[in-house]
């Protein structure tokens, strides 16, 4: 039988994490909306204009019409619209001083780990085998990378994966910006070399 770490007593989820789950959830169901509007859009008409289409590079119409655009049988938007009010509720619930058990850290980190993973996917196909670099695609990259970094290293630091773990997430703590930027530089690294996007915007 699996025993769960009980959170250390002294352990508080500060302030920062709230605010990023919050305007994560919020900007992660924008861009989800509006590629859930601009599916719509295709399914009327085909040759519809869609206003993040910026050029034959960056645009989200070529992301909407692949396969890797509805990976579960659904349009991929549709899930967004479905997870990320889930941040948005545990932000605002953490700023009211709520205080959770340490099953639900675990399954809202695992969420998490299955949301940047899916990030990374996305990303690399959109970017490899598609050949695009979406926008609001890049929207949920970016906010989905802090997020997960950081409940990761909030949880870490809790003690619920033991006290060697405890030590690693204290030590990295201040290095979140770090690991965030280089997650970007990763995605928006590899599009502009695979791409040169830059290029095509000026």
């Amino acid at each position: 039988m699996v025993t769960i770490p009980a959170e250390r007593p002294e352990a508080r989820t500060p302030y920062a994490l709230a605010v990023v789950l919050i305007v994560g959830g919020l900007l992660g169901l924008l861009a989800s909306f509006a590629l859930t509007m601009d599916d719509i859009n295709l399914l009327k008409n085909p040759d519809a204009a869609l206003s993040c289409n910026v050029n034959a590079v960056v645009n989200c119409g070529k992301n909407i019409d692949s396969w890797q655009g509805s990976v579960f049988g659904f349009p991929n938007p549709i899930l967004g619209l479905m997870t990320f009010p889930a941040p948005v509720v545990v932000g605002f619930a953490l700023i009211a001083r709520a205080r959770f058990a340490a099953w639900f850290w675990w399954i809202f980190n695992a969420g998490m780990l299955f949301a940047v993973s899916f990030v990374f996917w996305l990303a690399f196909q959109s970017i490899f085998d598609i050949g695009t670099l979406c926008p609001w695609c890049s929207l949920v990259y970016v906010v989905t990378i802090p997020m997960f970094v950081m409940v990761t290293v909030r949880n870490l630091r809790a003690g619920l994966a033991g006290d060697a773990l405890r030590r690693f997430g204290d030590a990295i703590a201040g290095w979140v910006p770090l690991i965030v930027i280089a997650g970007y530089v990763i995605i928006f690294g590899a599009a502009q070399l695979q791409l040169n996007i830059l290029a095509t915007l000026f």
